[in-house]
């Protein structure tokens, strides 16, 4: 099993992905960007490499407006080379990858241009998988789009477009349940149909359930009957849903405990879980981790290296709790760790606090700082305290000192990036 995480990496410098609108579209600037992408990529690929994650899904933009009419950038031409090389860095890591286009890739739209743009926008990712050199188990997932007043026509209409669809789209092609149009049941009946795996969506089929009395698990075992040989281990989405947030919208960071019980209750443990939630990777090394029975005790204090300052800037108490474990080394459990972690990052913010973890990463990096960036520190700094000015201004501030220094240990704190 491998546990992974959807196109945007956290606490990383040189990882970012640009973008830019349509009007902007040159031929350099997309060239520019394009590449910039690339680069970042390669970053990313480094970084789950680095910390064995073997499951991440491609973001679509890597190559901005790949498949759009007016645009036909030669992005295969311009950057074969670089992505072999990212291909080969994959392979060596051993890492399964996929990609997810946006909702408004609709292959059974009634309308004929929509259509074509979806076919043409699966070309790109298709052909994007295959510059890489990716296996078939890498997959393009899809969900299956409107109901247009005509549930019946749409499937229809879907099946259609799908069996007109070049061989090389289809051999990659998964459909995932949605959290309104399409449920399980119906998403499975189409997969039976047409022979395409389905990825179960965990959140999605909480929001959009199938009727009948199956339980979560025995969904999951339907689902993963659909991946054949050739299409690898059978995969799932999984996401709680965000307290407070608007239908669908996903968790800042996965619950432990509550993954714990979802995990441990998978019948069949031979699966690759991708998790969607708003911290990324950090989620993923935590799930990792907590399901680690010989999880060495450096991970773990590496890992409050990077949480440290962001803990301080919250609680005081949690703070010093934390530090004494580790300062004594004691034994702490993973699951223990994280707890700790959780339940100060969901506390309110702290403005005493704040000052004080500003102030403790602004004694690191004054030494090195002009005598502007000092007075620029002072006047945030001092805007914060009287609720002029956002926590963001003065750490975006601190950060940018960070970065010009170079300083690598301050730079990998997510203290910058939560």
């Amino acid at each position: 099993m491998s546990i992974g995480y959807a196109c945007l990496l956290i606490g990383q410098v040189n990882a970012s992905l640009s973008s830019c609108r349509i009007k902007y579209a040159s031929f350099e600037n997309i060239r520019r960007i394009s590449s910039a992408n690339l680069s970042a990529l390669k970053s990313m690929i480094d970084y789950n490499r680095q910390e064995k994650i073997h499951l991440f899904r491609i973001s679509s933009d890597i190559i901005p407006f790949a498949s759009h009419q007016q645009v036909n950038f030669p992005w295969q031409e311009e950057f074969g080379e670089a992505l072999a090389g990212i291909g080969d860095k994959i392979k060596e890591g051993n890492l399964r990858v996929s990609m997810h286009p946006g909702q408004y890739t609709i292959l059974n739209s009634p309308h004929p241009q929509v259509v074509h743009n979806a076919v043409a926008d699966l070309k790109y990712h298709a052909e994007f998988l295959d510059a890489l050199a990716a296996g078939p188990e890498s997959k393009i997932i899809l969900h299956l789009g409107g109901i247009y007043g005509d549930k019946k026509r749409a499937i229809r209409s879907f099946k259609e477009n799908y069996l007109r669809l070049p061989e090389k789209i289809k051999r990659r092609l998964a459909l995932e349940n949605d959290d309104s149009n399409y449920n399980l049941e119906e998403v499975l009946i189409i997969s039976r149909d047409l022979g395409i795996p389905v990825v179960f969506d965990h959140l999605h089929h909480q929001l959009n359930p199938s009727p009948g009395s199956m339980d979560v698990y025995e969904w999951i075992h339907l689902c993963c009957r659909t991946w054949g040989k050739s299409d690898g281990k059978p995969k799932i989405h999984y996401s709680q849903g965000r307290s407070g947030g608007s239908h669908g919208a996903h968790s800042n960071s996965i619950k432990a405990r509550e993954f714990l019980d979802f995990y441990y209750s998978l019948p069949d443990k031979n699966i690759d879980i991708m998790l969607e939630v708003k911290d990324k990777n950090l989620s993923v090394i935590k799930c990792i981790n907590i399901l680690d029975p010989n999880l060495p005790i450096d991970r773990l204090k590496r890992e409050w290296t990077r949480y440290q300052y962001l803990i301080l800037s919250q609680s005081a108490g949690k703070y010093k709790e934390i530090k004494e474990i580790f300062k004594q080394n004691k034994g702490i459990e993973a699951l223990s760790f994280y707890d700790k972690i959780d339940m100060v990052r969901e506390l309110p913010e702290d403005r005493e606090q704040q000052v004080i973890a500003a102030q403790l990463i602004w004694s690191k990096l004054k030494l090195d700082c002009s005598l502007g960036e000092k007075k620029r520190y002072q006047k945030l700094l001092q805007g914060y305290i009287e609720g002029k000015v956002s926590i963001s201004s003065l750490k975006r501030h601190l950060f940018k000192s960070a970065r010009k220094q170079n300083n690598t240990d301050m730079l990998k704190s997510y203290y910058f990036y939560l």
